[in-house]
């Protein structure tokens, strides 16, 4: 067990129409990444309470920061390296070496007082091993179960995700209020620690072995990087699904963090009101994943993508109109529950249309989208709202989403894609 790269995948046939969420082995990854999730949300917490109490304000902000630059410039190559290497080994080590890089950061706060620089460095390792983690995850459901239930799966990741919200913020302040960032740190090694011996456990099985797509024995990195990114745009579903996914991040992203802070402040909502908010788009992207995760196909998939996005757009616009906190509270709802349910048939789109070989690298540019074109949004849009106001800022950013459906409904492949039955 002293080099997890060296772990042999257990390899199974799997069973031929068991649904996803009654299969132990499924069940057993989705243990690890809700784990794994709920360690994320607590880390994040102490590392902010940690950066607060030990810098200005200006340096916290920065050292929460600092994770994203290695992530967004690396992620690609964790695209690479996922599809190369497997994304189960991928996700064990990058596991193993959070867990271990965190509790050794705990130990360190126990015994001193480092100061910043630590937690600067441990953000860093953080964003670095992220990015190889993030495309690894994404690679890996299409190993451990049929293609007709990655939709399925995919419903599942997103109600782990929820989870992970709501109960890895409480868990974190609980260790802070007990032994301070140490203790929370501890806590987060620890969840983070949960899911290594769960996704040890997990089955997987490889693509099939002549599988053209598969890259060539003597090909280098960058080859393949460039492979995949020709694949991408040169297939008739995923490149304008990455259009689409893009400007629909884009137009969402800054109104639902930066925008909904300044207009529960110019409403006079206050925190607790824009918390009311918050939990309205979390309870609605929550029945989305519900409903996908209980159905686990619906039909016309690429339309439904493509068209949940409009009327999502429009509730985005309307939000900033809204006369009272409990009809934006209502909105958030509908926005919560059309983007959710847009963005988890994307996702499922993403992971049936993809040949297993490209998954990784499909997956990272995915993640590139999202964390890395969609957060410049947010200081834009903070900017435009200190100019214009709210209602012309949301207004905007609910027609660059919809712009993304526009895309996605125009481009035949997309609108006709379908999920495997």
């Amino acid at each position: 067990m002293s080099d997890l790269t060296d772990i042999t995948e257990p390899q199974t046939r799997l069973a031929p129409g068991r649904p996803a969420h009654r299969d132990p082995n499924v069940l057993r990854w989705v243990a690890a990444y809700t784990a794994s999730m709920v360690g994320d949300t607590v880390f994040f917490l102490a590392l902010s309470w940690a950066a607060v109490r030990n810098g200005s304000p200006a340096e916290a902000g920065l050292v929460t920061a600092v994770s994203a630059v290695p992530r967004a410039l690396l992620m690609l190559g964790g695209g690479v390296v996922a599809d190369r290497f497997g994304p189960r080994k991928v996700v064990i080590g990058s596991d193993a070496v959070r867990c271990a890089t965190v509790l050794a950061v705990a130990a360190v706060l126990f015994a001193t007082d480092p100061g910043l620089w630590l937690l600067a460095l441990l953000a860093v390792v953080f964003g670095i091993v992220d990015a190889v983690f993030m495309p690894a995850v994404g690679a890996l459901p299409a190993r451990i179960t049929a293609k007709d239930q990655l939709a399925r799966v995919q419903g599942m990741r997103g109600l782990a995700v929820r989870f992970a919200a709501v109960v890895g913020a409480p868990l974190g302040g609980l260790g802070v209020a007990v032994g301070g960032s140490a203790a929370a740190f501890t806590l987060s090694g620890l969840l983070i620690a949960v899911s290594v011996p769960l996704l040890i456990s997990v089955r997987t099985r490889e693509p099939p072995a002549d599988d053209a797509t598969a890259p060539a024995p003597d090909a280098t990195a960058w080859r393949d990087l460039v492979a995949g990114l020709r694949y991408i745009r040169r297939h008739r579903v995923l490149g304008p699904l990455m259009v689409a996914i893009a400007l629909g991040d884009l137009g969402f992203v800054g109104p639902l963090n930066v925008g909904l802070t300044l207009l529960a402040d110019e409403r006079g909502w206050g925190a607790s009101g824009m918390g009311w908010v918050l939990a309205g788009f979390g309870t609605g992207a929550g029945v989305a994943a519900l409903l996908l995760t209980v159905r686990g196909r619906l039909p016309r998939a690429g339309c439904v993508a493509a068209g949940a996005i409009i009327p999502g757009a429009a509730a985005i616009g309307a939000l900033a109109q809204a006369p009272g906190l409990p009809v934006a509270v209502g909105t958030a709802v509908v926005v919560g529950l059309l983007t959710g349910l847009s963005g988890a048939m994307c996702g499922a789109l993403l992971q049936t249309q993809s040949e297993p070989a490209y998954l990784g690298r499909v997956t990272a540019v995915g993640g590139i989208v999202s964390l890395g074109v969609a957060p410049l949004s947010m200081p834009l849009s903070a900017a435009a709202i200190g100019v214009w106001g709210t209602g012309p800022v949301f207004a905007v950013s609910g027609a660059v989403c919809a712009l993304g459906g526009v895309v996605a409904l125009c481009a035949p492949g997309v609108r006709r894609a379908e999920l495997p039955g």
